[in-house]
């Protein structure tokens, strides 16, 4: 006589069996999309395909006869096409160039006596724009008086508004070129587009990417043919990921010297001018063996939170700290209210603890 128990026994063996041939298929599954992840970073195509998702959902639905609801099976399937767009993702990873993986040594950059990375954070510091020979001059010669050794300014002024101040470009570069040597410090500036790399290359000492060129690959393509350090920022609206693979394009052109910098991510926070991404450090660090640096200026925006900022990104593993200050700021160009002034640059470094080891 088959009692209710022996039926429930016999469902349960039934599940069983029903659950090992889910699983068989769903490793199949995976093992298939690994494949197709590994072509699309050959084609240089996203991991996500929105349009290619949308038309299997459309035909999971048509065969779906029931006795499940279109609902739940279409819930079903977007969990397990989302699981496997992520395993593409670390799988990706785990085949980057800059992927920490086994590696236990970060990468140590020497530019001239200057070390970037390996433990002793370094400070970059100078003016938003280049304006003249006598301000960017007197603010080196200020700078260097306190220690830092590392001259940032823009030649080339990216602006969203094309009435704003662009930066007096060539003359901009050897302007402060002259001010650096004259103060035995090291140039980093940004550069805007391919055509001006070669003018950038040579007068700087470490080239720089924007935030709005993080994304720009035919650049980045270029950069990686650059036999000087590039500092690459990230994207104000991209993710970590992307910032990873951002710099992976610039290693496989040939340059490993390679420095991240958190500059802050477009959010929906007003009281800031971007949002200072502090958990990026660690996570940069954990992934890569790059070394990372922390604007927190252009993060912020603000002056009077920038001891904090400093010492959170230091405390968080920061190689660096990049911000700006200008000798004059109320006279300043471009972006006057986050530039520190001589007596707040002061008072700034001597807030930052000795046992920071800037230099």
């Amino acid at each position: 006589m088959v009692t209710k128990t022996t039926r429930l026994e016999t469902l349960r063996s039934q599940m069983s069996g029903v659950n090992r041939d889910i699983l068989a298929k769903l490793l199949e599954f995976f093992h298939v999309s690994k494949q197709i992840g590994r072509e699309k970073d050959i084609l240089g195509l996203p991991h996500l395909d929105p349009v290619r998702e949308s038309q299997m959902l459309i035909e999971i639905q048509r065969l779906n006869k029931g006795p499940v609801s279109h609902k739940i099976i279409t819930q079903i399937f977007k969990d397990i096409f989302k699981a496997s767009v992520d395993d593409m993702g670390i799988e990706t990873r785990k085949r980057l160039n800059i992927n920490r993986g086994t590696k236990s040594s970060d990468l140590v950059i020497h530019v001239n006596d200057i070390v970037i990375g390996g433990g002793s954070p370094v400070m970059m510091a100078g003016p938003c724009a280049v304006e003249s020979y006598e301000q960017i001059s007197e603010t080196a010669a200020f700078l260097h008086s306190l220690g830092v050794r590392i001259l940032r300014g823009g030649a080339f002024k990216p602006r969203s508004s094309p009435y704003s101040f662009q930066g007096l470009e060539i003359e901009g570069l050897k302007m402060m070129r002259q001010a650096a040597d004259a103060h035995d410090m090291i140039v980093i500036t940004e550069v805007l587009d391919t055509e001006t790399v070669s003018d950038v290359e040579a007068y700087a000492d470490i080239i720089q990417i924007g935030t709005r060129n993080m994304h720009n690959y035919s650049l980045l393509k270029r950069i990686g043919k650059c036999k000087k350090p590039v500092f690459l920022k990230r994207g104000l609206m991209s993710t970590i990921d992307e910032f990873i693979l951002a710099a992976e394009y610039i290693y496989l052109g040939g340059n490993q010297q390679i420095i991240l910098c958190e500059r802050g991510i477009r959010t929906f926070e007003t009281q800031t001018r971007n949002t200072l991404d502090i958990s990026a450090v660690p996570i940069l660090k954990k992934e890569t063996t790059l070394p990372v640096v922390v604007d927190i200026s252009h993060s912020t925006g603000r002056k009077d939170i920038a001891t904090s900022m400093a010492k959170a990104a230091l405390a968080a593993g920061a190689d660096g700290i990049m911000l700006e200050s200008h000798i004059n700021p109320l006279a300043a160009l471009s972006d006057a209210q986050q530039q520190l002034n001589p007596e707040e640059m002061k008072k700034f470094m001597d807030s930052i603890p000795d046992y920071y080891n800037l230099s």
